[in-house]
């Protein structure tokens, strides 16, 4: 199934020689397939000791990582311990742990490593980075990493990337610093375009599904700023329609929670043209109304506008899902309580859930209804913190970002359900 390496990839691999090794830039530019091989090598061959693999959480390094090692090797002979922080590769013991929060410095403290392997190595905290760095102290030890862009303001670009002492780059040429203050880093840069094997179908239908600030990061693999309009695909006249086709699947409701900011409740379908749409909004501002509501109110009316919600004749109307912030644990209780059924915590993982609302609206399949009034005055201003950017962080400005927020829930929450009618629009037209 996996082929042999050629050209940059296979050209990685024969450079990986320094004390830390980053492969970084598009999806699918067969940056974890080369690792993994220099990593595997490594495994065999690399110093006695303590070895390492880390991923944002245990969870996404599986997915991403282990599963496709255990794809190429066997489980003979790579034996995951789930729930034990372990692996079996190749006869050596590996520890595996995450580091998605300013504690996973903790976890490595006073080890001695010989190696390790680290996957999305922009999501992990400096501080951990940092801590990894003071324990690879077994001489000869190496790192082996991969990860997608971020804003050039990032500490990975700022601190590390740019003072490497060997850079590959996305036009295949080499670069070796002449900076004395240049690190033991040897970085490779990847472009969708230099994955040789990838159908051009795919690679044209990927290309598609993707706009703007992910386009540049994950199809041309630039380090770019976070800056202007968040969702400037958006178009009034292609995203707002009047009318409803029929609705074939009353999917989501995505709540976001407000007692003094706004309440704001979006109910999303699928519609028999086999796409969203965002066909309702219930939204209380205190501030306008001048009266807060108790959590017990806010259930009230929420049940009411779903059950007066009339559509083709047909009143009332029960969505599998209501999405609702995690933070609002006290009005979850309450609707548990009131028997709303489907009621979950949304994902609110905020800019992967930008990221599910861009390819939505970039590819044209989710249209708002024109009465959803709150969301379509938010779309428009909804920017990106220019401040937050220029200190290596993606972040929107925290105004008037209620009902896009609850979009962001909505879709986010339930995209495993309905990036298929993406993929089977991009096929036809491929």
């Amino acid at each position: 199934m996996y082929k042999a390496l050629t050209g940059k990839q296979l050209r990685s691999t024969q450079l990986a020689a320094a004390r830390g090794n980053l492969w970084e830039g598009a999806v699918r530019s067969s940056k974890t397939i080369s690792s993994i091989m220099v990593w595997l090598r490594y495994v065999r061959t690399g110093p006695a000791g303590p070895l390492l693999m880390v991923g944002k959480t245990e969870r996404t390094l599986k997915r991403n990582i282990i599963d496709p090692i255990i794809e190429m090797l066997g489980t003979r002979r790579c034996i995951y311990k789930s729930g034990v922080g372990e692996l079996i590769l190749l006869g050596r013991t590996i520890y595996v742990a995450g580091a998605n929060d300013e504690r996973a410095a903790e976890k490595i403290k006073g080890l001695t490593l010989a190696g390790a392997y680290l996957d999305e190595v922009t999501t992990f905290p400096e501080s951990f980075f940092a801590m990894l760095g003071t324990r690879l102290s077994v001489p000869g030890a190496q790192w082996f990493g991969t990860t997608n862009p971020e804003g050039p303001n990032h500490w990975l670009k700022k601190k590390y990337l740019d003072r490497a002492r060997l850079h590959l780059r996305r036009d295949g040429t080499l670069a070796e610093s002449q900076d004395p203050t240049a690190i033991d880093l040897h970085r490779f840069s990847f472009s969708l375009d230099d994955n040789p094997y990838l159908p051009p179908a795919y690679v044209d239908a990927l290309k598609l599904e993707y706009t703007g600030l992910f386009y540049r990061r994950y199809i041309l693999g630039e380090w770019c700023l976070a800056e202007g309009v968040v969702y400037d695909m958006f178009d009034e006249k292609r995203h707002v329609v009047d009318l409803l086709p029929d609705i074939h699947q009353w999917m989501c409701v995505g709540l976001d929670y407000g007692t003094i900011n706004p309440f704001s409740a979006l109910l999303i379908g699928v519609g028999t043209d086999s796409r969203l749409y965002v066909a309702s909004e219930y939204r209380h501002d205190s501030r306008l109304a001048r009266r807060q509501l108790t959590d017990a109110e806010y259930s009230e009316n929420l049940r009411g506008w779903l059950a007066s919600y009339e559509h083709r004749g047909t009143k009332g109307v029960t969505p599998q899902w209501v999405f609702v912030d995690p933070s609002a644990a006290s009005f979850m209780n309450q609707l548990w309580s009131d028997g709303v059924p489907g009621v979950a915590k949304a994902d609110n993982t905020v800019k992967d859930g930008i990221r599910s609302v861009s390819v939505a609206l970039g590819q044209n399949v989710l249209s708002i209804h024109r009465s959803c009034k709150g969301l379509l005055s938010e779309l428009p201003s909804y920017a990106w913190d220019e401040k937050a950017a220029l200190k290596g962080e993606d972040a929107p400005l925290k105004i008037d970002d209620h009902s896009v927020d609850a979009l962001r829930y909505g879709l986010h929450t339930t995209a495993h359900e309905w990036r298929p009618l993406i993929r089977s629009k991009l096929e036809v037209a491929a």
